[in-house]
C-alpha cells in the first residue's frame, strides 16, 4: 500500500488541483521529499519550473555507507552499541531509545541545537511522526535506513532532469554533503548550495544561508538568469 507510485500520484493530484504548471510550479523536497520530488520529476518534469532537492542523496545504499563509515563512528561506541541492540530486539518504541538518539545523534546531524531549544514546527513533526508508515518505508530511526527504501537508488537516472535543480547539502548532514554537491552536476541545469553551518534541518541552524540560497534561485529561474 505505502508505495513511491501512490506517493507520485498524490503529488500530481494536489498539482491539478491548483493548477499549477510549468510556469510557476516549484517542487521542493526535504529529506524523504527529496526521494519524492525526485521520483515525481522523473515522471512528470514537463510539470515543473524548478526542482530542489533538500538534504536526500540519490541512493540509499550510498547514504547507509555514509552514516556506516562516516556518522557512527564518530559516535559515543557503548551508546552506538545499545542503540543497534535495541534495533535489533525491535525496541524502537522504548523510550530510552530515543534518549540515546537525541543527544548522540540527532543534535549533531539532524537539529544542530540542545532538543530543548528545538522550533515547535520541528517538534509537531516529530509528535505526529506515523510509525505505521515511517517505519516500513525507513526503518526506526534517522540512524541509516532499513525499510522499503533500503535499496532505493536514481543516481544513473538522474541525468534525466532537464529543468533547472537546486541541490542543498550540509556540513554535519546525515547525507553526505559531496554527494550533494554530485547531484548538481549530475542532473543537466543544476546548482549546489553548501550550508556551512548546517545538519539536516539546515533551514534551521544555517537558516540564512539556507533561505537566500533558495530565493536566490527561483529568482534567477524566474529572471531566465540561471
Amino acid at each position: 500500500m505505502w508505495e513511491l507510485p501512490r506517493f507520485v500520484e498524490e503529488v500530481e493530484q494536489v498539482r491539478q488541483a491548483l493548477q499549477l504548471d510549468r510556469t510557476n510550479f516549484y517542487l521542493l523536497g526535504h529529506s524523504w521529499g527529496g526521494i519524492l520530488a525526485m521520483e515525481y520529476a522523473l515522471k512528470y518534469q514537463t510539470h515543473l519550473k524548478g526542482l530542489i532537492v533538500s538534504d536526500m542523496m540519490m541512493s540509499i545504499p550510498a547514504y547507509n555507507q555514509y552514516a556506516e563509515q562516516v556518522l557512527m563512528p564518530a559516535m559515543n561506541q557503548t551508546v552506538l552499541a545499545e542503540i543497534k541492540r535495541m534495533e535489533a530486539a525491535g525496541e524502537n518504541e522504548n523510550p530510552r531509545y530515543m534518549d540515546l538518539l537525541m543527544p548522540n545523534h540527532y543534535e549533531h546531524h539532524i537539529l544542530r541545537m540542545p532538543a530543548a531549544e528545538w522550533p515547535d514546527p520541528v517538534n509537531r513533526a516529530f509528535k505526529h511522526l506515523n510509525p505505521k508508515i515511517y517505519v516500513p518505508l525507513q526503518g526506526p530511526s534517522e540512524l541509516g535506513a532499513s525499510g522499503k527504501l533500503v535499496n532505493w537508488d536514481r543516481t544513473g537516472d538522474v541525468a534525466k532532469i532537464t529543468v533547472p535543480t537546486l541541490s542543498i547539502g550540509a556540513r554535519h548532514d546525515t547525507m553526505d554533503p559531496a554527494h550533494m554537491e554530485w547531484l548538481a552536476g549530475a542532473v543537466q541545469h543544476g546548482r549546489y548550495l553548501f550550508c556551512p553551518n548546517g545538519s539536516h534541518m539546515a533551514m534551521y541552524d544555517d537558516q540564512e544561508t539556507y533561505t537566500s540560497g533558495l530565493i536566490r534561485f527561483v529568482q534567477d529561474v524566474n529572471a531566465g538568469r540561471f
